[in-house]
């Protein structure tokens, strides 16, 4: 791979609720950029970011945080402005991805078919059910399963946890109808989808300690489902990263309805950042199909840019 780029800045941390996973994700990735042979620097991110980048004058950055401020168009704002160019998708690509309504409404309009839902208040959808039993309670803007939570069929109330004061993810939660059957997800890498994995839990669901702790969830891939059902994933996932205008590496989650008679796949979200820890999905596709974490992370850095 011929380089473009040399010094780099691996950018992780931040103060979102999903900080100890960028944390992580960051180091992970600032280990293998090295052993890529970049040199490499590490910068937890506070709201000096500017002026630490100014100092610092990286060729490019790798954006290794997550959740708000990260994820969603923020610090690709400020990196636009700077003329820095860095790793993932850019800013509207980003803003949309993490606002899971509008995201819901472009796949509508690209035939990418997702859980029926909508948009309510918090305190609308703490004093009752606001959508047929069962369904899914989301932060409208928040990554990594954080705060989603499943009103099973025959609760009389919606989670309590809504109600507390120590909510802060957000007066808007989106509200799903919930897809039962099987959790498949497909990383994207440049215009290749990778392959399927199916993820299974002993937890609830597939939440946030199922994806980050160790032994929270297996990993199945290539996932055990019908080739059409295969061929279907990685064609949604690849049209859902391109209907949002992603670049760089995303990851497409599905509910796999496999009892249904008419349509089995739902997209329920794309990851415009997916994780880089060691227990991430990513990294284990790219793995499977021969590039080693390094590459993976190498070819990152080589496609980023600045769309100035």
């Amino acid at each position: 791979m011929t380089r473009k780029y040399n010094r780099i800045a691996v950018l992780k941390g931040g103060w979102s609720p999903e900080r100890e996973v960028s944390l992580n994700s960051g180091a992970a990735a600032a280990k293998a950029l090295k052993e890529a042979g970049y040199d490499v620097f590490e910068i937890d991110v506070s709201r000096d970011l500017a002026a630490r980048l100014a100092e610092a004058k990286p060729d490019a950055v790798f954006n290794a945080l997550h959740g708000q401020w990260g994820e969603d168009g923020c610090v690709q704002g400020l990196l636009e402005i700077m003329g820095i160019p860095y790793t993932h998708s850019g800013v509207l690509a980003s803003s949309l991805a993490m606002d899971k309504q509008r995201a819901k409404a472009i796949f509508e309009d690209y035939g990418i078919p997702s859980p029926p839902g909508k948009i309510v208040s918090r305190a609308e959808a703490a004093k009752g059910h606001v959508m047929e039993t069962p369904y899914v309670i989301k932060p409208n803007a928040q990554g990594s399963s954080v705060g989603v939570f499943i009103v099973r069929k025959g609760e009389n109330r919606p989670p309590e946890q809504l109600s507390s004061d120590k909510w802060d993810l957000g007066d808007e939660v989106l509200v799903e109808k919930f897809i039962p059957g099987r959790e498949l997800t497909v990383a994207v890498m440049g215009d290749r989808p990778l392959c399927v994995t199916e993820i299974t839990t002993s937890l609830a669901f597939y939440d946030y300690e199922a994806k980050y702790a160790a032994g929270g969830s297996k990993h199945v891939l290539p996932a055990d489902v019908p080739d059409e059902v295969t061929e279907r994933c990685l064609d949604l996932a690849l049209r859902a990263h391109n209907a949002l205008g992603c670049r760089g590496v995303s990851r497409s989650d599905f509910r796999y309805d496999y009892e249904a008679s008419g349509e089995q796949l739902y997209c329920l979200e794309v990851n415009t950042q997916p994780g880089l820890t060691a227990t991430s999905l990513a990294p284990e596709q790219a793995a499977h199909l021969g590039i080693s974490f390094p590459e993976f992370c190498a070819w990152m850095v080589e496609d980023a840019s600045c769309q100035r």
